[in-house]
């Protein structure tokens, strides 16, 4: 149906081969009907133009565009395609990671996609957040070998024998 009438009262007619769609006594959509059993057909012209503009996108051409910007990048798109149960899942936030390049800069962007990699960030959130506050341009704290905290109280592995 047209996303103008969502949440309106439709009526349906619905035969072996059709299925139309009134809205107030005039017919406002007419498909045949699809053989695919419990999966989703849309007619791209019921779409949103917001959605129209991501049905343009495939994981092929969006990875393609990961590629450009550097391995990082390519690494974190790549992952966050692959966590999804559908890569379509993934899309608005990898597209809103590589429409980061525009705004910060490919270098910048790669920087953070590595440091996202680093502390295991797979979002979109996570992404804008080390860009706005510059953590791309700040190398991540190294883990150091030996206690976390000292104190007297803490006695350590030569305590026991």
């Amino acid at each position: 149906m047209p996303h103008a009438l969502l949440r309106e009262t439709l009526w349906a007619r619905i035969t072996a081969r059709t299925i139309e769609l009134f809205h107030q006594g005039t017919r406002v959509a007419v498909h045949v009907r699809s053989s695919s059993n419990r999966r989703h057909t849309t007619v791209r012209e019921h779409m949103p133009s917001g959605h129209r503009c991501y049905a343009d996108w495939t994981p092929e051409r969006i990875q393609r565009r990961a590629n450009e910007i550097g391995p990082k990048t390519s690494a974190l798109i790549e992952i966050i395609l692959r966590e999804r149960t559908h890569p379509e899942q993934g899309f608005r936030a990898t597209i809103g990671i590589l429409r980061h390049a525009s705004n910060f800069g490919h270098e910048r962007l790669e920087a953070a996609c590595g440091r996202a990699l680093d502390i295991g960030a797979r979002s979109y959130t996570s992404v804008t957040s080390i860009l706005k506050n510059n953590l791309d341009r700040q190398r991540p704290a190294t883990a150091t070998d030996g206690p976390a905290i000292v104190h007297s109280n803490i006695r350590g592995t030569r305590y026991f024998p």
